[in-house]
């Protein structure tokens, strides 16, 4: 079966769906360590998510990136992640979907969450055809984030070098048996119509 251009792809289950964020040791370890972010994670930054693991190594080329190099899996409640959808705005204008230019800019604005869909990566972090969502989180989204909806933070850091040796090594079929399982998320039609999900 073709894949959808865009989908929201994840690890899930029917309370949770959990995403990845690559921090400094200085903020990743304490988050491990704790379950949730220290006093040096700040939530008036806009904070991205991404329920893509290969997604997180690209953007963190194997949790090596300067600033980039504990790699958590946050498993988040489902409502939570729901609602930073539902009061999202893609952070790009979208000719057709948006009414206009300026209608948009004022909905990003306001928006305290926004949605960008990215071009899925392989086990060789080289882009695929279908695109996979990255979820940005700022002032109300992210203090919702960070005090209500975490469940858990695991460190993933060991999980992505080993992948990453089993790659170098010429052993793809090794390295996908270890990848998250991520399957499509159950979200409807209602909640992403606004997000171009969708062919195009």
């Amino acid at each position: 079966m073709e894949e959808p251009h865009r989908r929201i792809r994840a690890l899930h289950t029917a309370a949770t769906i959990t995403v990845y964020q690559a921090y400094s040791p200085e903020i990743g370890m304490p988050a491990i360590r704790d379950g949730r972010f220290p006093a040096a994670w700040k939530p008036d930054r806009m904070t991205w998510i991404k329920p893509s693991f290969l997604w997180m190594m690209y953007r963190s080329n194997w949790g090596t990136s300067a600033g980039q190099e504990t790699v958590l899996a946050i498993e988040i409640d489902r409502g939570g992640f729901d609602w930073a959808l539902r009061h999202s705005c893609l952070s790009s204008y979208v000719r057709g979907l948006h009414p206009d230019r300026s209608t948009w800019q004022r909905d990003l604005k306001r928006a305290p969450s926004r949605v960008q869909w990215d071009p899925e990566r392989d086990l060789n972090l080289r882009p695929l055809p279908h695109r996979s969502l990255q979820l940005g989180l700022s002032g109300e989204a992210s203090s919702r984030y960070a005090d209500e909806w975490i469940v858990s933070i695991s460190d993933v850091t060991p999980l992505a070098r080993e992948i990453r040796a089993l790659v170098g090594r010429g052993d793809p079929d090794s390295a996908a048996q270890l990848l998250p399982q991520e399957q499509p998320y159950p979200a409807d039609d209602e909640l992403l119509a606004h997000l171009g999900r969708g062919p195009g």
